[in-house]
């Protein structure tokens, strides 16, 4: 066979190869529906799996330029559209320098330069900040030091002269029954008695130790004693001798050195009892007389033992009401405080009042002045001055330098009914039904302006030891000023007249202005406090008290 022969089959040889795959498939696709099923199958299988695709694809975060489109697809698809928010990138975190860096960087010149200039301008301000406390401690104003003051110069005393009529079981016990009430008024000491037994004017049988019958028994004593000091109420036992006889408080001369004498022991045996001081009426007497013997009276009392490690007060009573004679025997009997009558003194006005305060101020210190106004022989406050002027003289005692002494029932205007020892009223009590009720109410006010002063001169320096400063006088009106440093000053006014007065007060040391704090009369004063000092009107019989800052 020659060879263009043997190319001519095999090109014969491959067409036929070619032709008969196709012939094959046809018969084949035609002959067998189970393939052609299974080739459907297979198709849904692919679309279920797109479609699987598809949803993870949802699925998945909308990034990168084919989101938009997934987005759009997957509408047409589902009929929805599902956005998805992608996750927050995670925060970076910063840890900052290693030790290994901090420590290379802080032996920097710089940093080197910087801490130190730090560490200067801290020394500086600091330094600056003491220099300038120093400077404001030096340019302040010093507060002054406190004087030296004692229990009966931090209130008034109350006088009891006769217990029978001021309690109603008559007795010690009954007295210790209002000790409550009494405390309400912010007493500081109660005066009581003379209650030992005292035959007028008879020497020979008089028994300092003993207590009169009628005054109750030493059991009641020591009790009511005990209840006093629980409610911080110091008590005074008046000791005066012939208290009920005519022939003077310490009988005739010749019996003033016996019964001295006797006094010394009785003294000592009371004060180991617990009293807290003894009151003496003519006290000028036995220290003329007998000065050796009064000395020893008033060491017994004074001095301080480790027995009665506290002070002890020696209140003297003297009849005299010249200011010169009251001040001479304050100085020469050496007691602590001398009740007298300077402020009683017949027909004084309100000039001559002033005077006396002045003078008496001037010459002692105000923690040895007593002020007081009725007693045992003179009777009480409203029958000497009138119901109407009781609240004025009550501001005026307590707002004084000094100690103010009342009788008992004085804080409520009690009357003297043919007698100096009247029945004192107690509100609580039934003998008040019967009484017109606009008395009652006059004694409830009394009461309560009382109280009212009484508790502000406890709480406030300037009136419990601040100067006294005369402001203006007249013959029927007063005012003066209680300034202690930096406190708040007080301002004290009186008119005695039957009409009204203008005051005008230009001291350097006042303000403009001024609050009322007390009045007897609150209609005659604005409400709100503001009064003008350089044109302060007073009501008739009306005293106020003011108060206004201190300024520096």
């Amino acid at each position: 066979m020659t060879t263009e022969e043997t190319s001519v089959e095999l090109q014969d040889a491959q067409g036929k190869d070619a032709e008969e795959p196709r012939d094959a498939e046809e018969p084949k696709d035609a002959a067998d529906p189970p393939q052609v099923a299974a080739d459907a199958d297979a198709t849904e299988a692919d679309v279920s799996e797109a479609d699987l695709d598809q949803e993870e694809q949802e699925k998945q975060p909308m990034t990168g330029p084919d989101a938009p489109s997934v987005c759009a697809e997957a509408a047409e698809k589902n009929g929805s559209v599902k956005l998805k928010i992608p996750e927050e990138a995670e925060e970076v975190k910063f840890t900052g320098l290693s030790k290994e860096e901090l420590q290379r960087v802080a032996g920097t010149p710089g940093w080197v330069r910087t801490r130190w200039a730090l560490l200067v301008v801290f020394w500086l301000g600091w330094l600056g900040m003491l220099v300038g406390a120093v400077l404001i401690i030096l340019q302040a104003p010093r507060c002054r030091d406190l004087p030296p003051t004692n229990w009966w110069n931090e209130g008034p005393l109350y006088q009891i002269g006769n217990i029978q009529v001021f309690t109603d079981t008559h007795n010690l016990k009954g007295l210790e029954q209002k000790i409550s009430s009494l405390s309400q008024l912010k007493v500081k000491g109660l005066v009581v008695g003379p209650i030992h037994v005292a035959p007028p004017d008879d020497s020979m049988n008089l028994r300092f130790e003993e207590i009169s019958p009628e005054a109750g028994n030493l059991e009641q004593f020591k009790g009511f004693i005990q209840a006093a000091h629980k409610k911080g109420i110091s008590v005074v036992l008046d000791l005066t001798p012939n208290y009920e006889g005519s022939s003077g408080p310490w009988f005739s001369n010749t019996s003033v050195t016996n019964v001295a004498e006797r006094l010394k022991s009785a003294l000592v045996f009371w004060l180991n009892e617990g009293v807290d001081g003894v009151q003496l009426a003519g006290v000028e007497r036995v220290a003329s007389i007998v000065p050796s013997l009064w000395s020893d009276i008033r060491a017994i009392v004074q001095n301080r033992t480790d027995q009665l490690p506290d002070r002890r007060v020696l209140i003297g009573v003297t009849e005299r009401s010249s200011a010169e004679d009251v001040s001479f025997l304050l100085s020469s009997t050496g007691v602590d405080l001398l009740i007298s009558r300077v402020l009683r003194a017949g027909d004084m006005d309100a000039t001559e009042r002033a005077r006396a305060i002045q003078l008496l101020y001037s010459s002692h210190s105000q923690t040895n002045l007593a002020w007081s106004l009725g007693g045992r022989a003179e009777g009480h406050l409203a029958s000497l001055v009138g119901p109407t002027m009781v609240k004025l003289h009550q501001l005026l005692l307590l707002t004084l330098p000094g100690t103010p002494v009342f009788n008992y029932g004085d804080e409520i205007g009690l009357m003297d009914e043919g007698t100096t020892f009247p029945k004192m009223l107690w509100d609580s009590d039934e003998e008040l039904n019967g009484t017109l009720q606009e008395e009652t109410a006059e004694r409830l006010s009394c009461r309560r302006f009382f109280r009212g002063v009484s508790e502000l001169r406890g709480k406030e320096r300037s009136l419990l030891f601040g100067d006294f400063v005369l402001l203006s006088n007249s013959s029927s009106s007063l005012a003066y000023l209680r300034v202690w440093d930096q406190s708040e000053r007080y301002l004290a006014a009186f008119n005695w007249a039957d009409e009204a007065v203008v005051l005008r007060l230009n001291d350097a040391v006042l303000p403009q202005q001024a609050a009322v704090v007390l009045s007897t009369n609150s209609s005659a004063l604005p409400a709100d406090g503001g009064v003008d000092l350089t044109n302060m009107r007073l009501g008739p019989r009306q005293a106020a008290l003011l108060r206004f800052p201190y300024t520096g």
